[in-house]
């Protein structure tokens, strides 16, 4: 029996994996798991060490705060995996923590092979990363296309795949009447995965939820969640009194939420990706403390934070970070968007262009066809 150890640090990544995986789980039987993972690679059934809440800290300072815990935690991984005695290490996203623990156990283990998904972002910042993780990773499995360039400059195994998320995922139907109310236009609200992220994005999404109802009489305002924070904010939006939201966390479910959704307003992140997929508009906002906001603008060489607006070197969709993070500039953003119907096919045609250079056929297939040619 073959072994696979998963290695995420957040649920973007426990997505990501769980893709691949579920394909891998259709082609091979004789492959055993253990993961550090949420809630997708746990419809898999399969094991988490623990939850993947205890690692997932966001931001310079809070790491910082937080830094004998992590290496505490990463110690604690490290220890498990040798004890697993695993063929491969699949670490997935989180550079900051997965591929220190993926260092550690190649220092321990140099027979278990390290393959690492979801490039660290050497061409936003630390492009010196390359030679280090040169030493520990034995291939890499490449969302973008641009990114080849920088391993293949270090003569690092690595393959462009593509981005999972833009697959084309042709799932059964689901009724979402019960969710919509009649005669009601859906439109699909991203406020974080990450509870820190929630408590800073939704009071402003809340304003601008009360300031579109002034407005506009036809919609509904869906709030995509996690299972961990979706009654969280279903509370919080029976506290405000809203009549026209809801909140949701059904992955299926918000698929066909999203395909229905005439525009979206989503934080800054992958979320992106699969609101392109859906061809479905949108502005995406992000805001964090003042210190680590500094922190990243010394550090980044990238003009954008959309990695869609990063490819195409233009602001296709229209970012409103730090302090344009507000109520009203999104409400002036998305009415001026909505009232106008050349700039909504304007968007949706640029950004379309620019994500089908990320797809390739099967992505998930690609993957899981590295991971087996290295047990």
């Amino acid at each position: 029996m073959k072994k696979i150890f998963i290695l995420t640090g957040e649920p973007s990544g426990d997505k990501l994996a769980s893709k691949v995986i579920a394909q891998l789980k259709r082609s091979r039987t004789d492959i055993e798991y253990l993961s550090v993972g949420g809630e997708y690679l746990k419809s898999l059934d399969i094991k988490s060490l623990y939850n993947i809440r205890e690692i997932t800290y966001l931001g310079f300072t809070r790491v910082l705060l937080n830094i004998f815990k992590i290496k505490k935690k990463i110690n604690e991984t490290v220890n498990e995996i040798i004890k697993f005695k695993p063929d491969i290490l699949f670490s997935v996203d989180s550079p900051d923590f997965t591929l220190r623990v993926a260092k550690e156990v190649k220092k321990i283990d140099s027979n278990i092979k390290t393959i690492h998904f979801v490039a660290p972002q050497v061409w936003v910042w630390r492009e010196n990363r390359v030679k280090k993780i040169k030493k520990f990773l034995d291939h890499i499995l490449l969302l973008f296309p641009f990114e080849k360039k920088f391993f293949d400059k270090e003569n690092i195994n690595s393959t462009f795949i593509g981005h999972p998320l833009l697959e084309d995922d042709r799932k059964s139907k689901v009724d979402i009447s019960q969710i919509i109310k009649a005669n009601k236009k859906v439109f699909s609200i991203y406020p974080g995965s990450r509870l820190s992220e929630i408590k800073v994005l939704t009071p402003i999404l809340f304003n601008f939820v009360k300031m579109m109802n002034e407005k506009y009489k036809d919609l509904f305002f869906v709030f995509h969640s996690t299972t961990e924070h979706v009654k969280m904010i279903q509370t919080l939006l029976l506290k405000e009194g809203f009549k026209n939201c809801g909140a949701i966390s059904d992955e299926k479910v918000k698929s066909h939420v999203l395909k229905s959704s005439i525009f979206a307003v989503a934080k800054s992140g992958t979320i992106s990706l699969e609101i392109c997929n859906a061809k479905v508009p949108s502005v995406i906002i992000y805001k964090m403390n003042l210190i680590n906001y500094f922190i990243v603008k010394m550090l980044v060489n990238v003009r954008f934070a959309n990695i869609v607006n990063i490819a195409a070197n233009d602001e296709i969709i229209p970012e409103l970070l730090q302090s344009k993070c507000n109520s009203h500039n999104i409400f002036n953003t998305v009415d001026k968007l909505l009232n106008n119907k050349k700039i909504l096919e304007k968007q949706i045609f640029d950004f379309q262009t620019v994500i089908n250079k990320f797809k390739t056929e099967k992505p998930s297939e690609l993957a899981s066809t590295v991971l087996i040619n290295h047990l």
